[in-house]
C-alpha cells in the first residue's frame, strides 16, 4: 500500500530503482482489483447463483404436491429406509427423525404406503404429519424456499469474491517475492564487486 502511496513521489526521485516501480504499480492494481473486480466478481458469482436456484424452486414448487400422511407404524430394522445409504449423519437424523410406516394419498387419488421419516413427536400409530410428494406420488423432500435459495446464493456470491481477493494478494505477494529476490541478487553482485576493496585508502580513485 505503501508503494502504491508513493508512486507519484517517487517518478523523478534518482534513488527510485526498476523494482520500485514495479512493486508500487503491482500494489496499485492489487487495490484496483480489491475494490472493483473482486467485489463486481463475488455479484456476479451471486447473481448467477441466485437465478439458477431460484429456477429450481420454483420447478420443485410446481413439481411436488403437498399432503397430510398417516402412521401406520414404526419402520422395523430391516427394512428399506428413506435415506438410502447410512452414514452417520443419516444415523443421527433418524433418532431425531425416525422411520415410520406411512400411508397417504398421491395426487392422482390413488392410495401409497411407504417408509418415510417424521419428528419423534408424531411417530406413534394414527398420527398424522405433512408431507411431500411428486406427481406420481413418491414421497420427496420439501421444496427449497425462495428465501433460502437466496441464502445459498449470497453465501456463494461472497465465496467467491473471498476466493478473488485472496487468489489477487497471493499474486501480489509472489510478485513481491520475487522482486525482493532480485533485489537481494544485485546487491550480492554489487557487493561481489566493491568488498574486496571496501574501506581501503583511495579505492575508486
Amino acid at each position: 500500500m505503501r508503494a502504491a502511496i508513493g508512486l507519484w513521489r517517487w517518478r523523478h526521485n534518482p534513488l527510485c530503482r526498476t523494482t520500485d516501480l514495479v512493486e508500487a504499480w503491482v500494489a496499485l492494481t492489487a487495490v484496483l482489483l480489491l475494490c472493483l473486480a473482486v467485489p463486481l466478481a463475488g455479484w456476479a458469482a451471486g447473481t448467477s447463483a441466485d437465478a439458477s436456484l431460484q429456477r429450481s424452486a420454483q420447478a420443485q414448487q410446481r413439481e411436488r404436491v403437498p399432503t397430510v400422511a398417516r402412521v401406520v407404524r414404526p419402520a422395523d430394522t430391516g427394512e428399506a429406509r428413506p435415506s438410502g445409504q447410512r452414514t452417520v449423519e443419516t444415523s443421527g437424523e433418524r433418532r431425531l427423525r425416525p422411520a415410520v410406516v406411512a400411508s397417504w394419498t398421491a395426487p392422482d387419488g390413488t392410495p401409497r404406503t411407504g417408509t418415510v421419516t417424521t419428528r419423534r413427536e408424531l411417530a406413534d400409530p394414527g398420527d398424522h404429519f405433512p408431507l411431500w410428494t411428486d406427481r406420481t406420488g413418491r414421497a420427496v423432500t420439501p421444496p427449497m424456499h425462495p428465501e433460502t435459495a437466496r441464502t445459498h446464493a449470497l453465501i456463494a456470491g461472497l465465496t467467491v469474491a473471498l476466493l478473488s481477493g485472496l487468489l489477487v494478494e497471493s499474486a501480489r505477494r509472489m510478485v513481491v517475492h520475487r522482486l525482493t529476490r532480485r533485489r537481494y541478487a544485485r546487491l550480492d553482485r554489487a557487493w561481489a564487486e566493491v568488498g574486496p576493496d571496501w574501506g581501503r585508502t583511495g579505492t575508486g580513485s
